[in-house]
């Protein structure tokens, strides 16, 4: 079997984790009747210190769904150039809020400062629409998932509520942030109106994410996943493993440990550089010898190691629940094999 590193995405879901399917309670959801669903949000509610929170099939849908709530259409959101929310979800802030994106650049901050809030800020007038939305992330996925600390969350909420913007957190690896500054959750989204955090990336659940606000909130963006065609019937299936992977957040450490043990092995093979990663997401250059990212990715597979293209010459590698520290000293000796291969 490879030794897959292209995501957190890829881990199957534990044997504890398909008996809770198996045996989960479970009701309509769209009638609020679904016991294992309510339990679900409700951990999930405690686990980001929030008044209430909303089952979603995707993170994608779960950022989506807080942009509709959040905005009027016309209005402009706020975010980061190399942002999830702006970079891979298919141009749905148009395509669903009709929303305009002004972006900022952060480069390895990762979060912008309270000037660059200032700065993209629009004021409603006559002529123009004015910024309705800013939109956050942590960790942020495309910066190599950079672990932004959460003064930096405050400063830059603080910046915009002051401007009367409301202050959206794309968390997918929240938990991944909180753990590698030994922050608690709850104190790290404290500042922003909604929170989004995936219950299937380092968590290890097989599907589902979590949208977090206030109850009001969380009752219009109810309204709203119904409309996406999220509304779910007997979901409880798919939440019990939810309920089991919010156990999992202490051991993202050993994820970042390794992510840590890769990027090290990859700095000894001539050719390639991964800084130290924040988390789980180590980030290979290939630009100092020439192949692609295409070409680097195709060679490691044929090796026995799965990573991704995520620039020219940028492959990415994701540390995750099944990927053990042999798997890691394992897939070193194979993308050696393929630097070396490629460089010849």
């Amino acid at each position: 079997m490879p030794i897959d590193l292209r995501s957190d995405t890829v881990t199957l879901p534990s044997d504890e984790m398909r008996a809770a399917a198996r045996d989960a309670p479970v009701g309509d959801d769209v009638y609020g009747g679904d016991p294992t669903v309510n339990e679900l949000e409700s951990r999930a509610a405690d686990a980001v210190a929030t008044e209430d929170a909303l089952y979603v099939p995707s993170g994608t849908m779960g950022n989506q769904i807080a942009a509709r709530v959040h905005t009027d259409r016309g209005q402009e959101i706020l975010v980061e150039r190399e942002s999830h929310v702006y970079r891979w979800e298919l141009g749905g802030l148009a395509q669903l809020s009709s929303l305009q994106v002004r972006t900022f650049e952060a480069g390895e901050r990762a979060v912008p400062t309270p000037e660059q809030v200032r700065d993209g800020y629009v004021e409603e007038s006559l002529h123009r629409p004015g910024t309705g939305l800013v939109s956050l992330e942590n960790t942020h996925n495309a910066r190599g998932g950079v672990a932004v600390p959460p003064e930096d969350i405050d400063a830059a909420a603080e910046a915009a509520h002051e401007l009367g913007v409301p202050v959206h957190l794309d968390g997918a690896r929240v938990f991944n942030a909180c753990v590698a500054l030994d922050v608690e959750p709850a104190r790290m989204v404290r500042e922003v109106d909604s929170v989004m955090f995936c219950l299937s990336k380092g968590l290890g659940a097989p599907v589902g994410s979590v949208l977090a606000g206030s109850e009001e909130f969380v009752a219009e963006a109810r309204r709203v996943r119904k409309l996406l065609g999220g509304g779910m019937r007997q979901a409880g299936i798919v939440a019990a493993p939810g309920l089991l992977a919010l156990d999992n957040v202490e051991r993202l450490a050993e994820d970042h440990e390794n992510a840590r043990r890769l990027a090290a092995g990859v700095n000894d093979i001539e050719g390639l550089s991964a800084p130290t990663p924040d988390t789980n997401i180590v980030q290979v250059s290939t630009d100092e010898t020439g192949p692609t990212a295409d070409e680097f990715v195709a060679a490691c597979e044929e090796r026995g190691v799965l990573g991704g293209a995520h620039g020219e010459y940028l492959t990415r590698f994701c540390t995750n629940l099944d990927v053990s520290r042999a798997d890691v000293e394992e897939a070193v000796d194979g993308i050696r094999e393929a630097a070396n291969a490629t460089n010849a």
